[in-house]
């Protein structure tokens, strides 16, 4: 379970991070909207660690709201 804090004027941290994608679903796609956007894409998560970005994204790391189809 998260917690999400809104913050006026939030600094993006330089590391220590890994920004993860957020899916409603275990697929990784969806339809594309009239914005341009999939219709399974959520948001976009920091989540705290001590390696790069590139350790977690050569993983295929993601976050996922749902664990069924």
């Amino acid at each position: 379970m998260m917690h999400l804090v809104p913050v006026d004027h939030r600094v993006d941290p330089d590391s220590g991070i890994f920004v993860t994608t957020v899916y409603k679903t275990l697929a990784r796609f969806g339809v594309l909207s009239t914005t341009g956007h999939s219709t399974n894409f959520v948001m976009a998560c920091e989540l705290a660690s001590d390696r790069p970005q590139q350790h977690w994204v050569k993983r295929g790391v993601a976050a996922f709201l749902a664990l069924k189809v």
